[in-house]
């Protein structure tokens, strides 16, 4: 009889909006080879979680991988877990979706693996302990996370093998430690390592659980992981090592060994999540200070005894405020949420419109552009469009359950950035823009209705701990040595390109649209690209007065703000139009008192993002439709007035255009950032930049209006050959 159980919970997840190629080459090297080889294995079962938009792909891309899980779940072998359908942080989405996520999901799994679903995998353990009741009240008898979360509750050594009740207003719910050390230990070090970890607790703790839950991609998708992994038959020894000590190791599910046990007692787990994620979420100086004291307790002769209360850590809900990027996505879902929640208690709203809604909620709510840590996250373009999109067609289908269609125009006020100041959304039935007053009168997201794509989903550059790590790889060019052995995601450094340390800059202010600078008159394209501190005005971040104006079929917002420029007290008026079917925002700059007999530098930033930066067909061209380079290219152009930029695979062009002309400079946003292939520079937004040299008039004003409007490529193709023809014909 055996007197200890292991559990194998394995996590398979690709985000919404990853690459189709990135999906297959996990299914390729890591989902379809660990199938395989288990499947040689009928004694040992496993739980299988693999989240919504993975399924959903391998339900279309290989129904046969679908039809071999289900052969596994009919015999036994395998116990689906369910969770929410998209994969969200439980702790960041409103608690009707956190049941809707998890019963939806749990339902679609049943149709799919005629299997009942009672557990879950909780996204990125993120805990916090009122989830207790959403998850009991969707359905959920059970759910696994770290040992690390339990330490924190006062739970530590063998006392972590089995599993606890925990309860929130009543509801009760069984909770799996999920152990560190096999994490380390599986796949990187030899099964002789687990072997020996197993057989010591099972002398110490006759009859206990052991679970080990991480992700799948470390068996197969991780760097070098396939080889060590397959190749040379890590996983095809690790099976042979359990099933050769199958006289005292049984390897069981978690349905059944709640079935067959009793829990160890119970626990109120404090608000955490898994150790790594508690040390990304910190700012980068108290980063690197939790390192050093981990390290100290880690040297100390009797680090086993502190360990357990070495609880400092950051708390997950702080990616939103180190990131304001990922707080401006939080803040659109979450309104989103409300307004569905408020539409779906109306009898008149179309039922059908507001499932789809619900569904693009979803979608929206897929946590990996939220955050960031060993993994791209946040940083990735991509994944952040695919939020957008989503939130955008979220949008669109709620108008559509309202009845809304047609012509329209409409401009509302409220904190639709949670910041407890009033910002104010300009909407018509082809874009959405959202300014805020209080912070330069900037506009930080223009969606565009038709594509669902929101062209200001950028990102700043800023400080990251890791980019210390990147500089002193560099400074001192040492490799390690290769072993044969994959390393921890969380150990390697990999440089994927050179010269990633000119790209380590820091931005002074937002990259959004309509920044209004000062300059000094010989501000280079070059100190802009450095980010020097050359402003010389106070109105970038300053709060503009504002006034809103509405008429039947066009919307302003008028904003004033008196400052400073260059010494000099001036006052700018800034007045956002939007029209009812206009594809175009009107931005109008009045400035008033300025000093007569001098010269200031006026610029005004616009950055634009939701296109690639690297591609022949992703261009910058002048209103003669010429191309002057593609979206990662420098410009430095004394006199245009205007530009547009094109993506040809969108089917996207956005013009510019200003009534007086002056200079233009344009220069990419670039960042540094690690993934799971190591560190990397990434294109985040294209900087338009027109400039001027301004002189008052008599009367001390200078004005300038601006057209932001964004088309289909191809009517302003068709628009810029008809342009050059009737240059020829002249």
């Amino acid at each position: 009889m055996s007197n200890l159980r292991l559990i194998l919970a394995l996590h398979n997840h690709q985000p919404v909006g990853n690459f189709d190629g990135v999906f297959e080459a996990a299914y390729r090297d890591s989902y379809l080879p660990f199938i395989e080889v288990l499947e040689r294995y009928p004694e040992i079962p496993f739980a299988l979680h693999t989240s919504g938009p993975l399924l959903e792909w391998l339900v279309d891309q290989h129904p046969d991988y679908i039809e071999r899980v289900r052969a596994l779940v009919e015999c036994g072998r395998v116990e689906i877990l369910g969770g929410g359908f998209f994969e969200p942080i439980m702790t960041m989405i409103p608690h009707v979706d956190r049941v809707g996520q998890i019963r939806e999901f749990s339902a679609y799994l049943e149709e799919l693996f005629t299997a009942k679903v009672r557990g879950m995998w909780m996204p990125e353990r993120v805990w916090e302990q009122h989830l207790v009741s959403a998850i009991a009240e969707a359905g959920i008898e059970y759910t696994i996370l770290d040992d690390f979360h339990f330490e924190r509750a006062g739970v530590s050594g063998d006392d972590l093998f089995g599993y606890y009740l925990t309860e929130d207003e009543g509801r009760l719910l069984k909770v799996f430690p999920g152990s560190e050390t096999l994490r380390y230990t599986i796949p990187f070090q030899e099964p002789h390592a687990t072997y020996e970890f197993l057989r010591g607790l099972a002398a110490r703790r006759p009859g206990a659980t052991v679970v080990c839950a991480d992700d799948g991609e470390k068996f197969g998708s991780w760097p070098e992981t396939y080889d060590h992994v397959y190749k040379r038959g890590w996983l095809t020894r690790f099976c042979d090592m359990i099933v050769g000590n199958r006289d005292w190791l049984e390897t069981t599910t978690l349905g059944r060994t709640v079935d067959a046990t009793l829990p160890l007692g119970k626990v109120y787990i404090p608000d955490g999540s898994y150790r790594e994620m508690t040390e990304w979420v910190l700012p980068p100086g108290d980063h690197h200070e939790y390192e050093k004291a981990g390290k100290l307790v880690r040297s100390h002769d009797q680090s086993h005894q502190i360990k357990p209360f070495f609880r400092a850590g950051g708390f997950w809900r702080n990616f939103k405020a180190r990131y304001p990027e990922s707080d401006e996505m939080y803040a659109r879902m979450l309104g989103l949420s409300k307004r569905l929640t408020a539409l779906a208690a109306r009898p008149d709203a179309d039922p059908d419109y507001l499932d789809v809604a619900r569904r693009e909620l979803y979608r929206g709510q897929c946590n990996c552009p939220y955050w960031h840590g060993s993994f791209g996250g946040l940083y990735l373009p991509h994944l952040r469009n695919a939020i957008y999109r989503a939130l955008i067609s979220c949008h669109n289908a709620l108008d559509e359950a309202e009845g809304k269609s047609g012509p329209r125009v409409a401009l509302e006020v409220g904190d639709f950035n949670l910041d407890a100041r009033q910002e104010v959304r300009l909407e018509n039935d082809r874009l959405i823009a959202f300014a805020r007053p209080a912070q330069g009168g900037q506009v930080y997201e223009l969606d565009v209705r038709e594509v669902a794509v929101n062209v200001l989903s950028t990102l700043d550059r800023r400080p990251e701990a890791y980019h210390q790590t990147i500089l002193d790889t560099i400074r001192t060019r040492g490799a390690a040595d290769p072993t044969g052995v994959a390393a921890s995601i969380h150990d390697r450094v990999v440089l994927k390109q050179d010269n990633l340390d000119d790209l380590i800059v820091y931005d002074r202010h937002p990259r959004k649209a309509f920044v209004d600078h000062f300059y000094p008159l010989d501000v280079t394209l070059n100190d802009l690209i450095a980010a020097r501190d050359v402003e010389r005005g106070d109105f970038v971040a300053g709060a503009y007065l504002a006034k809103a104006h509405r008429e039947t079929d066009r919307v302003a917002l008028v904003m004033e703000r008196p400052g400073w420029a260059d010494g000099h007290s001036i006052r700018i008026r800034k007045t956002i139009e939007l029209a009812a079917s206009s594809p175009a925002l009107e931005v109008r700059y009045v400035l008033e008192g300025l000093p007569a007999g001098a010269c200031l530098h006026f610029a005004v930033e616009i950055n634009l993002a939701g296109m690639a930066g690297h591609a022949d067909d992703r261009y910058y061209s002048n209103l003669a439709g010429d191309k002057l380079g593609m979206l990662d290219s420098r410009i430095d152009q004394q006199h245009l007035a205007g530009l547009s930029l094109a993506d040809e695979w969108l089917d996207l062009a956005v013009g510019l255009s200003w009534t007086k002309p002056g200079g233009v400079w344009c220069f990419p946003i670039e960042t540094v950032s690690q993934s799971e292939g190591g560190f990397e520079g990434v294109y985040q937004s294209s900087a338009v930049v027109p400039h001027w040299h301004v002189t008052g008039d008599e009367s001390g004003r200078w004005e300038v209006a601006i057209r932001l409007s964004v088309d289909s490529w191809k009517p302003v193709e068709a628009a810029a050959a008809r342009f050059r023809a009737s240059l020829a014909e002249v």
